[in-house]
C-alpha cells in the first residue's frame, strides 16, 4: 500500500488508525530490536495498518515460526490478505480476542506481542481487556513491545506487567514515538 493510501484511509479512520503516517524504518527497527527470531514460535501483531512491520518481520521470522496479524479495518485487512507467505494469519478481529486466537490456531502461549493500537483513542474497557489478554498469553520471560506518541499508558503497562516497563524513544518517525518494553514475570 503506497503512502498516498495509506494516509487518505488513515484519514477516514483516525480514530482507530491512530496516525496519518506509517512508521518509519528507525522506529520498526527499535520496536523489532528485542526479538529473537531464531527461537521465536508465534510472534502476534496488534493494529499492523499497511503491513510495514508486518514485512520486517516477515522478512526475518524463523521458517517454521508464525506470525499472527490483528487488524479491524477493512481496506487494510484486505492488502494484509494479499502477503502471500505460509507463516502469516490474518485476523479480522479485535485484540482483546487474543487468546481465543492463539488457541484457535493451536498455540498456548506467545513468544512476543508487537503492537502499533492507538491505546489512547480505543475505549478503556477494551485497551485494559487487550492488555490483560496480551500479559495472560504472553508465556513466562515473553515480551510486549507497543509504541505511543504520548507517555498515557506508561502507568497502564507499569501495572499491568508489574513494573518491568522500559521506555525508549525515537525521533526519527512522523510524529516522534515513545517506545514500552514490557515483560512478563
Amino acid at each position: 500500500m503506497n503512502k498516498i493510501i495509506f494516509l487518505k484511509e488513515s484519514l477516514k479512520s483516525l480514530k482507530t488508525s491512530g496516525t496519518l503516517f506509517p512508521s518509519s524504518k528507525f522506529l520498526v527497527s527499535k520496536l523489532l530490536k528485542e526479538i529473537n527470531f531464531e527461537t521465536a514460535k508465534l510472534i502476534v501483531e496488534f493494529g499492523p495498518g499497511n503491513g510495514k512491520i508486518t514485512h520486517d518481520i516477515l522478512n526475518r521470522l524463523h521458517p517454521d515460526g508464525k506470525l499472527i496479524i490483528f487488524e479491524i479495518n477493512d481496506s487494510f485487512y484486505n492488502e494484509l490478505l494479499k502477503i502471500n507467505d505460509s507463516r502469516l494469519i490474518v485476523v479480522k478481529q479485535s485484540a482483546s480476542t487474543v487468546l481465543e486466537v492463539i488457541n484457535t490456531n493451536n498455540f498456548e502461549t506467545v513468544d512476543y506481542i508487537v503492537s502499533s493500537l492507538p491505546l489512547t483513542n480505543i475505549p478503556k474497557p477494551i485497551t485494559k481487556s487487550i492488555l490483560a489478554n496480551s500479559y495472560k498469553c504472553l508465556k513466562s520471560k515473553g515480551y510486549f513491545f507497543q509504541y505511543q506518541y504520548s507517555l498515557t499508558y506508561y502507568s497502564a503497562l507499569k501495572a499491568t506487567f508489574k513494573g518491568k516497563v522500559s521506555l525508549g524513544f525515537e525521533s526519527l518517525n512522523l510524529p516522534p514515538a515513545f517506545i514500552y518494553t514490557c515483560q512478563k514475570d
